[in-house]
């Protein structure tokens, strides 16, 4: 049996193909970083919370009980809406507008702003609804 080498040139056409996905998935890689980094700062600069800590409030208070929520650990109940991509819902409870003030409201008081809803008191103070709605916002 004869075994042909590959030409120098298809040899070469493939390291650049190898170098051009190589590159395309490090400037991928980075843009996903920037674009996390921005929407986690947006979301802290809108609620004056902290995502980290967020985070952290999520699943002291027990919200994953009732709620999926990304990056929480265990946090995939069935009972409340799922909270994945929250900034991007138009809606609060269904009823009040998506905006800073009225999540810090809700979290902190959510019999006060819709008596008798399915969300219970659960003592939030306002540092960390500000820290949880950051942490939202972030999704």
């Amino acid at each position: 049996m004869l075994s042909r080498r590959p030409s120098s040139s298809l040899v070469w056409l493939a390291g650049l193909l190898v170098l051009a996905i190589g590159t395309a998935v490090v400037s991928l890689a980075v843009l996903y970083v920037q674009t996390q980094e921005k929407t986690r700062t947006q979301a802290e600069l809108i609620t004056g919370g902290h995502t980290q800590l967020g985070k952290v409030a999520i699943g002291r208070y027990g919200c994953g009980s009732c709620h999926v929520i990304p990056g929480v650990s265990g946090a995939n109940g069935q009972v409340g809406p799922d909270l994945t991509r929250f900034a991007q819902h138009s809606e609060i409870a269904g009823k009040f507008s998506n905006d800073p003030e009225a999540l810090l409201r809700w979290l902190e008081d959510p019999q006060g702003s819709e008596p008798g809803s399915g969300m219970p008191n659960m003592g939030v103070t306002r540092t960390d609804a500000r820290d949880i709605a950051a942490y939202l916002y972030s999704l």
